[in-house]
């Protein structure tokens, strides 16, 4: 049974509203951190909670971190302003869907195209300057950027067969808001729910699918009990989330711990890593909830080259924006005269 956020306020699930609100206290012998993942309980169990127990396990009674999943302390979409206030100290979320005021938000969860593979996420930004910008942005709005990793593909998860570009005209389909703005243009109709009241949405009808992961969490979370079908195109080749914490909080630690943290952090991305590309292969292959179906690559080449005006349209909001722009560009540029087995066509 799903626990409202006021009902789990209220009923003292987490020691009442009084104690969400108070700052974090770090103990004379132990210091604790409060972190929330915007995953659910089932997926948080996979993408958070091993990290979180390997650096509890090796801080022992110096540091512990307490995990909590999706919504159970604020909303989503209100991760960060709790984070910066310091009502908790830590988040792992993308940056579009916790709401982030920097001028990165629009690149983050599935910016359209920009990975084509699950490793251009850790190249992006270990080597080709994406952490330096995002480092920049959250200092600006006292945050801590620690480190980004990649997740699985985008694909749509649908009650119904696609298999062509008018097929997606009119889909009600939940999923991140930089690509509801992409694909609004293909007849998507994006729309906002919680994420626990996903799989709800998907029985009544209410949505028609998802664009928000691909198979191995469609698996994980349920979603493949209730859709049928799974577009074998992708809209990116990698979701790009990241572990963040209040600058104030990050600070404090002795730089141990803040190595500490950052190790079990990069284990976490390279968990997620192999997790999810396994599990896609994997279910495609032996997986019998979901019927696969595909865009032919001629039709589908032209959501490709909108995704490339769709950049240029990004780059002109701003400078920054332009900074992120040119480094998928030239990325994708370098993979593309690279070619196998950085690119195949």
């Amino acid at each position: 049974m799903t626990t409202t956020r006021r009902k789990f306020l209220t009923t003292g699930a987490l020691g009442g509203a009084a104690t969400l609100a108070a700052p974090a206290v770090h103990a004379q012998s132990t210091i604790r951190w409060r972190l929330q993942t915007y995953a659910g309980a089932s997926l948080g169990a996979q993408v958070a909670k091993p990290a979180i127990d390997m650096f509890n396990a090796i801080a022992g009674d110096e540091m512990q971190i307490d995990l909590f999943y999706a919504d159970q302390l604020v909303p989503t979409e209100e991760l960060f302003q709790a984070m910066q206030r310091g009502t908790i100290d830590a988040v792992q979320s993308d940056d579009d869907s916790m709401a982030s005021p920097t001028e990165v938000t629009v690149f983050g969860g599935y910016f359209p195209f920009a990975s084509r593979y699950s490793l251009d996420v850790p190249a992006l930004f270990n080597d080709w300057g994406l952490n330096e910008i995002w480092g920049e942005e959250y200092a600006n709005v006292g945050v801590k950027h620690i480190s980004a990793g990649s997740w699985d593909p985008c694909h749509f998860i649908t009650s119904s067969p696609i298999n062509s570009l008018a097929d997606m005209e009119g889909k009600r389909v939940f999923t991140f808001p930089t690509a509801g703005r992409f694909l609004s243009q293909f007849g998507v109709v994006p729309v906002t729910v919680p994420w626990e009241d996903v799989e709800i949405a998907l029985q009544t009808g209410e949505i028609d699918g998802v664009a928000w992961c691909g198979m191995t969490e469609a698996y994980e979370v349920g979603w493949a009990d209730i859709c049928s079908h799974f577009l074998t195109n992708n809209i990116s080749g990698a979701w790009i989330g990241h572990f963040f914490s209040n600058m104030d909080r990050w600070n404090e630690l002795p730089e141990h711990l803040q190595v500490l943290m950052t190790t079990c952090f990069e284990q976490s991305h390279y968990y997620r890593q192999h997790w999810y590309w396994a599990g896609e292969a994997r279910l495609r292959t032996e997986g019998d909830k979901l019927e696969l179906t595909s865009i032919p690559d001629a039709e589908w080449g032209t959501v490709e080259a909108a995704a490339r005006d769709f950049w240029e349209e990004i780059a002109a909001e701003s400078e920054t924006k332009a900074r992120v722009v040119d480094v998928f560009r030239n990325y994708n540029a370098a993979m593309d005269q690279a070619g196998r087995p950085y690119r195949y066509s």
